[in-house]
């Protein structure tokens, strides 16, 4: 398959350019088997080196300068090490998956993958992708026997996790049907379907904001291996999914490169908001990641309610960003003024934590009493 890439930019627009749009320009075509040499300076390739090791695309990068005069730079050097490091941690993640599949067979319980080993299948070389937690989904019950067989046999090296919003809420006959469409691959590891697995790698980029851009990398890797027969009305399914699902395509189309021949129309019509795109890029430009996950990863803000001087800088931290807060409320992705929907989603957070603080001392007088 060709190297969609965007066209090429003379020398001084090239020297003016962002991080972000640079750091796309390099991921373009990585995940492919024959991806295009990489053409940009040493300078720019050393400028943009803290997003691509932060944001776990070192090992793309790599498939790209190693076919390029840039490969024996200090900057490849770097590169070259993370995808050689990433090459092995795929085989030891592989060994511990069937492990962790075994041990939860002996339970009496199927789990399918999601993410991670999962969609490196997808790419040109496993090693492009660094390596994860185990993104397990489990019916609902069996979570309580899942958490207690992993307790005895977790994996010494990676993290096993078993909570997924995109699930959480679906109905025990959707979930069903998911295991009804799950396919057993290499080692015997159950899969989402192609359909349900480009869906659930589109839903979760926007749920999280479209902070990392290895998630492009990932849509785009999905979407070029899908099989013959793919079925575009399973994954689209759902007036409001369908339209987050072409978004996501859509912007996997317009900054690095991906395939969306052979596509529905209403994806190659899709028109992206220009908020959208400049809220992305403005993210890519940020090579701290912590900074970034700021809604899913940061300590329980009911914590900070004991330092009132830290309170105003966490609810600032956590403030959504238009993409997660559009995601959170249910919202299309549209031109309209993004504010109503951070708003929204901010009082929605707001409400779920004054209803734990609530429940937290209620259980308290109860302890007491």
């Amino acid at each position: 398959m060709t190297d969609t890439t965007r066209p090429k930019q003379s020398a001084a627009s090239k020297a003016k350019e962002p991080a972000a749009g640079l750091l796309a320009r390099v991921l373009s075509g990585t995940w492919r088997s024959s991806p295009r040499p990489l053409d940009v300076a040493q300078q720019d390739l050393t400028r943009i080196m803290p997003q691509l090791l932060c944001s776990g695309a070192a090992g793309l990068a790599w498939s790209r300068v190693r076919l390029s005069s840039l490969k024996e730079s200090p900057a490849a050097s770097l590169l070259r090490q993370a995808y050689r490091f990433q090459t092995l941690q795929a085989a030891l993640q592989e060994r511990e998956l069937v492990e962790v599949f075994g041990n939860l067979r002996s339970a009496g319980i199927e789990p399918i993958l999601v993410k991670g080993w999962a969609i490196a299948c997808s790419y040109a070389e496993k090693g492009l992708r660094p390596s994860g937690d185990f993104d397990l989904l489990i019916q609902p019950s069996q979570m309580a026997a899942a958490t207690a067989a992993l307790r005895v046999s977790r994996p010494r090296t990676f993290n096993v996790d078993l909570q997924h919003r995109e699930f959480a809420k679906l109905e025990p006959n959707s979930l069903n049907a998911i295991w009804n469409r799950s396919r057993l691959v290499e080692h015997d590891i159950r899969v989402l379907c192609p359909e349900d697995h480009l869906r659930f790698l589109c839903l979760h980029m926007l749920r999280h904001g479209a902070w990392r851009p290895l998630w492009l990398c990932d849509i785009s890797a999905e979407l070029e291996s899908r099989p013959a027969g793919f079925d575009w009305g399973l994954c689209l399914r759902g007036r409001r999914q369908a339209g987050w699902i072409a978004c996501a395509i859509r912007l996997a189309n317009q900054l690095i490169g991906a395939d969306i021949n052979e596509t529905p129309a209403s994806i190659g019509r899709y028109r992206l908001p220009e908020w959208l795109v400049r809220e992305v890029l403005q993210q890519w430009e940020n090579p701290d990641p912590l900074e970034r996950m700021a809604l899913d990863y940061r300590e329980p803000i009911a914590k900070s309610l004991a330092n009132p001087a830290r309170l105003g800088e966490e609810i600032r931290a956590r403030w959504p960003n238009p993409i997660q807060a559009t995601i959170g409320v249910g919202g299309p992705l549209n031109e309209l003024p993004r504010l109503p929907f951070q708003i929204g989603d901010g009082l929605v957070r707001l409400a779920k934590l004054l209803g734990s603080a609530t429940a937290g001392e209620r259980r308290a007088d109860e302890d007491v009493n």
